[in-house]
Formats: C-alpha cells, structure tokens, sequence
C-alpha cells in the first residue's frame, strides 16, 4: 500500500464525466440486485419498471415536478460553495421560503394575480434569506463554522413549519397537518399544453443568471479570490465580511424559492415535513454538477426521475425499504464515482517510493520516474 498515490486526472472531460456516472449508476443496479432478488422479486422486472417509468412523458413530467425544489436547493448551495461557505441549511431556507410565501398567499392583502405572485416570489426569497443570514452574520463577525449553524437551524425551522402546519395554520376538518389551498387566481400557469410549471423556466433563467455572474462579473470574480485565498481578497481591498453575508443570504433566498414552487406551482400549499431531505439531497446534486449552475437544472431533474421511479416500483410492490435503498444506492455509487473521475490511484517502484531523491507530494515526478496508472 505504500507504493500506492492519489493522483489528480488531467484529461477529464464532460464525456468522461458522462461515462463515469453511467457505469456507476449500473453497477449500483448490479448491486442492489442481490436484495432485489432476496426479497423475492425479479431485477430485471423492477429496473424495467423503473425505465418506463421515467422514459414516458408522463415520467419525464413527473421528473421535472419532483426535481424542481431540488434544482433550486442545488443552486443554492452551489452559489454558496463557489466561496467555499458550506450551506447545509437549505431544508430550513427552504422551509422558511415557504412559511413566508404561503402566509402571504393565504393572508396577505388581496389583489390582482401578477403583483401578488410576485409578491409571493419576493416573500419565499426574504424567508429563505433570513435563516441564512442567521449564520451569515456571526460568520462574517465572529467566524463561527457555518456549517454547524446552518445545519442547526435546520431543525429549528423545520420544528417552526411543523408547529404551524399542525396548529394555527392547519386546514379545518383534515386529519393530515397541511394549510388551506391558495387561491387558485396564483396559481403559477403551466407552460403551454406541456403539463410542466413555469417555476421550471424560473429556475433556467436563475442558473443563466448565477452562471453568468460568475463568469462574467466583478463580484464574481470577487468571490473566486476569496474562495482561493481570504488573506489576498483583504490585501487587494476586497470586504470579505460583506461578501460573506452577501453570499449567504442569495445561496438562501434562492433555496428560499423552493418553497415557492411548492406553493405557487406544484401543490398551492404547505405541508408538515415538506423539504423532506431536498436541501440535503441539494449538497449532491451541486457536488455532481461540479457547482456549475446550468449542470445542476439537469442533475436536479434526473434525481426527481430517480425519486419518482423509486416510487413507481414501490407502487408495484417493492417493500418501501428496497426502492428507498436502490434510490440511496445510486447516489452513493455515483458520488464515490466521481472520486475516480477525478482522480486515479498509480503504483510506484519500491526503490522510488522509499527513495530520498522523490518528493511524497509531487505526484507529478512519480509519475514521470516510472508511475503506473491502476
């Protein structure tokens, strides 16, 4: 094993990248075949299943509904990590997202359809906002790890969404602890006869929008510097702290937004529970999308396939805990895959590994003086 490196690949591309998630994914499938099988049913019967059901236009109408939260969940902390801040909140933002759009919706001033939507987008931006700017500040002024503090505050707006859905705001005469439908007059229209929400093209026009910011702007490219190094961005005059709290509060008001596509496009309402792990799930569609804005609309859908299908088999009697497992299974496969589309292991010479004249951190050299790809 010590003659064993980890060395970073130079000639990735996205086709590379392609075939590296297919191969993972099948051999997740190869593996959650044996407990397939043991339960008594046939793989090749729930996989089939599983394909027609997403390859239909009725499944790929599906997807694209189940992966719109998480789209904007892996915006979000995707945004957030292009500065090395480590989001892990987005379930409470987006949580928050819709306690302040749907409170708006059911009591907030009646008026004409087009300003009360927007209205409604403005109010889910500013609920996921100020969860996050409940991290982002002693951040910026203390440095306190974001990371716990998010995640954190997960659960306290989670406990504040269930609290409302199951008390003062519950629908009267319903057993399961949601609000009132919104009005139907806000209701986000479909786009065309297509059966797919416009929130999907909100979401399109954010990642345009953020891959351009980031590529293209100033503060951009403010965030790069301060991601690479903090001590250079304060030395070239950059406001680290402000760009802290700046950064957090877009990464939460964008995962804020998926909770207006809940209310305002997929099911008028809220509730109890209702970001179920999305903004979790939003960490591994960001990861896989190599923070690229305009990835994360595509991996965002394929996860919602990927959900909707674990359902469908489970439907045609898959025990819950098998099409729960496939579904975690090809994530985890996928996103240990990626460790080696990113990188691959080589073998050196035993006099090379103990020799004086390499160094244990130049990868490079070893490969260079008889390195071995495995």
């Amino acid at each position: 094993m010590r003659n064993l490196r980890v060395q970073k690949r130079t000639d990735l591309t996205p086709v590379k990248r392609l075939i590296n998630v297919v191969i993972f994914v099948l051999l997740a499938l190869v593996f959650c075949a044996f407990f397939v099988a043991y339960n008594g049913n046939n793989p090749l019967e729930v996989y089939a299943k599983m394909l027609k059901t997403i390859v239909s236009v009725k499944g790929l109408q599906k997807s694209i509904v189940a992966g719109l939260p998480l789209i904007f969940t892996g915006l979000a902390v995707a945004f957030g990590y292009r500065m090395n801040l480590n989001n892990i909140g987005a379930d409470g933002q987006y949580a928050f997202g819709a306690i302040f759009c749907i409170w708006f919706a059911l009591y907030g001033p009646d008026m004409p359809a087009v300003p009360k939507i927007i209205l409604m987008f403005v109010f889910a931006c500013a609920g996921g906002a100020f969860v996050a700017l409940l991290a982002a500040i002693p951040k910026a002024l203390w440095d306190v790890n974001e990371t716990i503090m998010t995640m954190m505050l997960n659960y306290v707006a989670l406990y504040v969404l269930n609290y409302l859905t199951y008390g003062p705001w519950k629908e009267s005469g319903q057993m399961v602890a949601q609000t009132a439908e919104i009005s139907e007059r806000y209701y986000l229209p479909d786009i065309g006869n297509t059966g797919i929400n416009s929130i999907l093209l909100i979401a399109i026009a954010i990642a345009v929008v953020l891959y351009f910011f980031h590529s293209k702007t100033t503060k951009g490219f403010e965030m790069e510097v301060v991601r690479k190094s903090p001590g250079a961005a304060r030395y070239a005059g950059i406001h680290v702290k402000k760009n802290i709290i700046l950064v957090l509060a877009v990464s939460g008001a964008i995962a804020g937004l998926a909770g207006f596509a809940q209310v305002g496009g997929i099911i008028h309402r809220v509730q109890a529970d209702m970001p179920n792990g999305a903004g979790y799930t939003g960490i591994v569609i960001a990861y896989l999308a190599g923070l690229n804005p305009l990835v994360v609309v595509i991996v965002g859908i394929l996860f919602g396939a990927l959900q909707i299908s674990a359902v469908a088999v489970q439907v045609s009697g898959v025990p819950s805990q098998i099409a729960t497992m496939i579904q975690g299974s090809i994530m985890l496969f996928v996103i240990a895959g990626d460790f080696f589309t990113r990188y691959k292991i080589v073998r050196t010479k035993p006099d090379q590994a103990n020799g004086s004249d390499i160094s244990r951190g130049n990868e490079s050299d070893i490969t260079q003086k008889g390195g071995a790809e495995v």
